[in-house]
């Protein structure tokens, strides 16, 4: 090295690192044309780490403290550039500086639903959202997986991959936790713990550790929804048919009458809903008719109401109001089936 070489040369006698703002994860301390002083100071503040990396081999790591460098402190860069205990000289080595603390408020959502598979309604296609936070916990790691020799490496440009990283295990989560799609809004922080522990691993490669996952929102598509909804409204009366009938009937009078006042076409279709209804209610009648004449005879009994019969279009009618209520899945199969075997023996 000449003596003019020498002189250019400046050496570095304090290494720090002071955040100029937020979303900053990995960032190199500029060294061209530095030398590190022996005995130099390099200060870690809280919420940071340091990594010396020799020839791309990563040396020693470094936790918050001020630490005087010296081949007792770079025991792992001593060994790989051979120095002997008497070493004082200044050295070249590549130093990275890391964030360790908490990255929050990072949004993560399904842009599409997701199919999980549910207890109650088999598979179901839902959305949700939520926030999460993480940290550097191992900077050799993520030096390693992610940041390289990079000047800057920032939160921006990994947030894609740790979002789809947690989409990625929504079902699992669903799976782990046990709890009905019906429970899951009253259940938040329950999933949301689920979903942190199956989405912690993945990160854990990254030398990255999941701090915390929240859940905000979760909804079904709403073509799904309206069916719930009929579901539910399905739970509400008892699953009791006849009520259900009675609802629907009254529904429709005043559509039927709206239509009557107006002149309009649609009566004919408000009227079988109608004619539906007034034949279910016949068929209750009667099987209450039967059951009362079941009993054995008492004094004084009362003479027995003779059956109402119902027509063959009254029950044709009746059939065709139920397939629809199957169709839409108010009714189940077997429910359909038993209702419509009834009325074909009428029929019969």
């Amino acid at each position: 090295m000449g003596l003019m070489d020498f002189i250019k040369k400046q050496f570095i006698d304090v290494l720090q690192w002071t955040e100029d703002g937020d979303g900053t994860l990995a960032w190199r301390y500029p060294m061209q044309d530095f030398e590190i002083q022996y005995g130099a100071q390099l200060v870690v503040r809280e919420s940071q780490l340091a990594v010396f990396v020799n020839e791309g081999k990563v040396a020693d790591v470094f936790g918050p403290g001020t630490y005087k460098l010296s081949t007792q402190t770079l025991p792992l860069l001593t060994n790989l550039k051979n120095w002997d205990k008497l070493f004082e000289s200044p050295f070249k080595s590549d130093v990275y500086f890391f964030s360790s603390r908490q990255q929050i408020d990072q949004r993560w959502g399904t842009p599409q639903p997701v199919t999980i598979r549910d207890k109650d309604f088999g598979a179901v296609r839902l959305r949700a959202f939520g926030n999460y936070a993480y940290r550097i916990a191992d900077p050799k790691r993520f030096h390693q997986e992610i940041s390289g020799t990079r000047e800057r490496y920032t939160a921006q440009e990994l947030d894609g991959q740790l979002r789809g990283t947690i989409l990625q295990h929504i079902s699992d989560a669903v799976a782990q936790s046990g709890i009905p799609f019906l429970d899951l809004a009253a259940n938040q922080v329950e999933f949301a713990s689920q979903l942190q522990a199956a989405t912690a691993p993945a990160f854990e490669n990254l030398g990255l550790k999941l701090e915390s996952v929240t859940l905000q929102s979760v909804s079904l598509p709403e073509e799904l929804q309206k069916i719930l909804d009929q579901k539910i409204g399905m739970g509400m009366i008892g699953q009791n048919m006849g009520q259900f009938m009675q609802y629907q009937t009254a529904q429709a009078i005043p559509k039927l009458a709206e239509g009557v006042g107006q002149g309009g076409g649609g009566i004919a279709g408000d009227a079988m809903g109608l004619g539906a209804g007034l034949a279910l209610g016949q068929t209750l009648a009667q099987q209450m008719a039967a059951g009362l004449a079941a009993q054995p005879p008492q004094a004084a009994q009362p003479v027995a109401a003779a059956p109402v019969a119902q027509s063959a279009d009254d029950i044709m009618s009746l059939l065709e109001k139920l397939g629809e209520l199957k169709a839409k899945g108010i009714l189940t199969e077997e429910e359909f089936a038993a209702k419509k075997a009834d009325l074909l023996k009428k029929l019969g």
